[in-house]
């Protein structure tokens, strides 16, 4: 299971199935929350995550598909998109420091 030391997240990639909508809106809230971090956030087809990624956040229901396209990130699936315990754990993490682990 992959893993990765806050100090060593640079990109966050928020992958999504269609492409617009709620997952858009949640790259955007990841975005300004992590920008003092300077932490790239960018939003992206599950099937098209980039080998730059370090950490990869999408919706549980594409966390299959997002493990099979980029088996060596560390993935973080969420079931709501506003407010999952799993995003705040992630953000928490890369302000306080500490380890994200798939």
């Amino acid at each position: 299971m992959p893993s990765i030391d806050s100090k060593d997240i640079h990109k966050i990639i928020v992958a999504c199935d269609a492409g617009m909508g709620s997952s858009v809106m949640l790259a955007t809230q990841l975005r300004k929350q992590l920008k003092s971090h300077n932490v790239q956030v960018e939003h992206t087809p599950v099937n098209s995550i980039p080998a730059d990624a370090d950490v990869v956040v999408c919706h549980a229901g594409l966390a299959n598909r997002a493990r099979a396209g980029a088996p060596d990130k560390v993935l973080i699936s969420f079931q709501v998109f506003i407010g999952d315990p799993a995003v705040t754990g992630l953000i928490n993490t890369i302000k306080n420091g500490g380890t994200v682990d798939a």
